[in-house]
């Protein structure tokens, strides 16, 4: 039994400690927010937090995640920054198809907890790991200046 804590909450799982953290998220505790995009960490669609850092969970065994503090995009309803993004890519219509859009959200947050105004190559470097197919690229740019913006001007609580 592998005891996790998941956005606040104690969660257990009766996983082996080798399996990606991705599966036991969403077939073990029924959290699908968190997507398969390619499996060997180069899309960045299963991007969770660990400790505040940004990780991906399709690479990441189980083991690897117990007894440390999980975020996914379900938590980022209860982070003020998280939800600054998230309004922000409402705002700009970010989704297109919005496969990798929670991945995009986790890498930006991050992105945003270290660099409360980032520069355009700071978003760069920070971003360059989250494939959207759709080409969202400046959509995603726009939210993430805008949500700053918004932190910044006092909005961050």
């Amino acid at each position: 039994m592998t005891h996790l804590q998941v956005n606040g909450q104690a969660r257990k799982a009766d996983v082996p400690d080798d399996m990606p953290l991705l599966w036991a998220l969403r077939d073990e505790l029924g959290m699908t927010g968190t997507k398969f995009g390619c499996g060997i960490s180069v899309c960045g669609a299963c991007m969770v937090h660990i400790d505040g850092e940004p990780v991906r969970a399709c690479v990441t065994p189980v083991s690897a995640a117990a007894g440390r503090e999980i975020s996914t995009i379900e938590g980022m309803a209860a982070d003020c920054i998280g939800q600054a993004v998230q309004q922000a890519w409402v705002e700009n219509n970010v989704a297109q198809c919005g496969y990798c859009q929670a991945g995009q959200i986790m890498a930006a947050v991050s992105l945003l907890k270290t660099a409360p105004a980032p520069t355009e190559q700071q978003i760069d470097d920070a971003m360059s790991g989250n494939i959207c197919r759709c080409g969202t690229y400046p959509r995603i740019r726009a939210a993430i200046k805008q949500a700053a913006g918004r932190l910044g001007a006092g909005g961050q609580s």
